[in-house]
């Protein structure tokens, strides 16, 4: 189910042109705040808002409940908590100052791109 969830949320972000969209694997550290967290950037605050918007949409639509949120005034940094899953959307460089995944730099994580579509399938000339 966690896999589902993560896919979810990056899926959701993807669609709101985040990019470098990778989930850190945070089960094996005594003391982690959460299981699991997502971390994408994007270019400006009105992207990195649709980003957190689209994520909640979808995250409430599957019957998860936001249990808090922070930074969503500025948007240059907002957090969604779902419990075992903490998801941080940064304005690009923000990321690029806090470089939050250097700090678990040794833990497995996941990157996640664009899913290909199917392509459509041509109909035979008659």
């Amino acid at each position: 189910m966690i896999t589902h969830d993560l896919r979810l949320i990056a899926d959701a972000a993807i669609d709101k042109k985040a990019e470098n969209v990778v989930s850190i694997d945070l089960r094996s550290l005594d003391g982690a705040i959460a299981d699991w967290f997502v971390v994408c950037d994007a270019s400006n605050t009105t992207q990195v808002a649709a980003v957190s918007d689209n994520i909640q949409k979808l995250m409430k639509e599957e019957g998860h409940k936001l249990l808090r949120s922070q930074g969503e005034e500025n948007a240059f940094w907002i957090i969604l908590d779902y419990g075992n899953i903490l998801v941080h959307i940064f304005l690009r460089e923000y990321r690029e100052f806090y470089r939050l995944e250097d700090l678990w730099a040794d833990v497995p994580r996941k990157v996640y791109k664009e899913r290909r579509k199917p392509s459509p399938k041509t109909k035979p000339e008659e």
